[in-house]
């Protein structure tokens, strides 16, 4: 079984076991999506409760249903969050809790709110303290699985480009235990995440990589999907 074929069955086995085990909440259907389960919120507040994120002024959150919790939370700390736009068709925002009154924060912490709230950016952006990042599945030496479209590790090194972020930049995930599994394949371009948080535990794998853009292996399709993508080569 190739590497492709083999996270495919990954995805597809995390997607249907929360299913079965009746974790999964909406939005629905959950295949296909980071999977929004039963227990994100105490996931999120562990998370929030780690010296890493504690330490952090500025934090990179991914836009996904479960990670709504650390967003809105991060706003509520004071912290400058940062979302990336679904696809990164418009860039990036820019969540400012200074700018945003404290009753708005959980609408904020939408896509939508994000939106209405926050300041749509290019590559214009500052230092990031910690990346938090949505997954399908993860396994405990750092690996992990996104929807399979490859934006999350397009945007890893896209902010590695611009020097937002580094190879010291802590990755964080939050997951229910169902998403860890025994193994996920990887591959040059994929992201690794150096903390988990679970609702039961946390986990630091310890794992960091290398935020780049692999040129070589991008397509024209990419390129004009993601505009971002084509400014960056202009500046190469």
């Amino acid at each position: 079984m190739d590497v492709k074929e083999e996270k495919r069955r990954i995805r597809e086995m995390v997607w249907e076991r929360l299913e079965r085990e009746g974790v999964a909440l909406f939005p629905k259907p959950i295949r296909g999506r980071i999977p929004n389960f039963r227990g994100a919120e105490r996931a999120a507040i562990n998370l929030t409760l780690q010296p890493e994120w504690r330490s952090a002024e500025v934090v990179f959150v991914n836009p996904d249903s479960p990670q709504k919790f650390v967003r809105m939370l991060g706003l509520m700390q004071g912290k400058l969050v940062i979302m990336a736009t679904p696809r990164l068709r418009e860039g990036f925002i820019i969540l400012d809790p200074k700018k945003i009154v404290p009753a708005n924060y959980e609408r904020a912490a939408t896509i939508r709110g994000a939106f209405k709230y926050g300041r749509k950016v290019g590559l214009d952006l500052p230092r990031i303290d910690m990346k938090v990042t949505g997954s399908v599945a993860v396994d405990l030496e750092g690996g992990r699985l996104g929807k399979g479209h490859g934006f999350s590790d397009i945007e890893y090194g896209i902010l590695g480009e611009i020097g937002a972020i580094s190879e010291d930049t802590p990755v964080a995930t939050t997951v229910h235990e169902l998403q860890i599994v025994e193994r996920v394949p990887r591959e040059e371009h994929d992201m690794p995440v150096y903390l988990i948080t679970t609702p039961e535990r946390i986990v630091r794998t310890g794992a960091r990589g290398k935020p780049r853009i692999l040129w070589n292996r991008l397509d024209e399709r990419l390129l004009a999907d993601i505009p971002l993508l084509a400014l960056l080569m202009e500046r190469r």
